[in-house]
């Protein structure tokens, strides 16, 4: 409709018209399974890669000449560390995992969340009953994380009690509301591996951000999958920014000067244990042992990694 104050139709903006991607738009509300019960889905999306060089060139009031652009820009940003226009990028997502992964995640403290309320509704009989491989043995190496082969055995019993907890655990918290007991009340009666369900909504700086670190191989098996899965989506809505983080994050490799000092050592010829004491880092303890974690240790990965390629 004509502008009447000004007396002049207006015309459509590039900046002002509503990024869509049909090859985005098809996946929304589809289910990613992980594990056995849980999933992640796709419910909307605000913006991809043009939105982040929108953002960059704000500016210049004007769009990209070029694909290449486009591209050359948004790996610039990524490589520089230039995070506020990965920000114009939203996701949000529903997902449904056991109550010890929803515990992980919630953690990150950058998105918005919206979780099954248990007070207000009866909760499912859905429990995560794991696969046998993921049984493992305690990590020596790893406080936190378990690997190995444990005995089969051990790990059948181990399933077995399981699914014994769970079934007797919804038994008792049914019989509690039957009996009258509040929900919000019957409901502490139920175990960690009791699935929630929640929203979660987050830009994509944040995103890459929670992505690095639960697509790290130490991160716990469980939130590693779910990550796969919104790391999977992710490649959809914003495809070239998800290959620089891919090259710059995941697949980068980053020294500390006392490191770099390591690395130049070896350059030089110095052997790699005698570079990592010469840059004043240790790999070995007073008793002659190894450090099972130690800088020195981290740096000697990294360059294992580094040879390899």
């Amino acid at each position: 409709m004509p502008d009447q104050q000004a007396g002049v139709e207006k015309k459509p903006d590039d900046v002002m018209v509503r990024h869509s991607d049909s090859g985005v738009d098809a996946i929304i509300g589809k289910r990613y399974p992980v594990l056995d019960k849980g999933f992640v889905a796709l419910v909307d999306y605000m913006g991809g890669d043009s939105a982040i060089v929108q953002a960059a060139r704000v500016s210049y009031g004007k769009g990209t000449k070029s694909v290449n652009d486009d591209t050359g820009l948004i790996r610039y940003l990524m490589r520089h560390r230039h995070t506020t226009p990965f920000e114009m990028v939203e996701l949000k997502f529903v997902a449904s995992m056991p109550i010890y992964v929803a515990r992980q995640w919630v953690r990150h403290r950058t998105a918005n969340i919206n979780e099954y309320s248990a007070r207000y509704s009866e909760v499912p009989e859905k429990f995560d009953i794991p696969e046998l491989e993921r049984i493992q043995p305690q990590s020596t190496s790893n406080k936190q994380g378990r690997e190995g082969v444990i005995a089969p055995e051990i790990s059948q019993e181990f399933k077995n009690a399981v699914e014994e907890v769970s079934k007797k655990s919804y038994e008792h918290y049914q019989k509690a509301i039957k009996n009258g007991v509040a929900r919000e009340t019957a409901r502490i009666v139920l175990p960690l591996n009791t699935y929630t369900e929640w929203y979660w909504k987050i830009d994509l700086h944040n995103l890459f951000h929670f992505l690095s670190l639960r697509l790290d191989s130490h991160a716990q098996y469980e939130i590693r999958a779910y990550s796969q899965a919104m790391a999977d989506i992710t490649k959809k809505v914003a495809p070239i920014a998800y290959k620089a983080f891919e090259d710059y994050v995941l697949g980068g490799v980053q020294l500390s000067s006392l490191e770099q000092k390591a690395l130049a050592e070896i350059l030089k010829g110095t052997p790699p244990e005698d570079s990592v004491k010469a840059a004043g880092m240790k790999l070995y303890k007073e008793d002659g042992t190894l450090f099972k974690n130690s800088e020195g240790l981290e740096f000697m990965e990294k360059y294992k990694k580094l040879k390899e390629l």
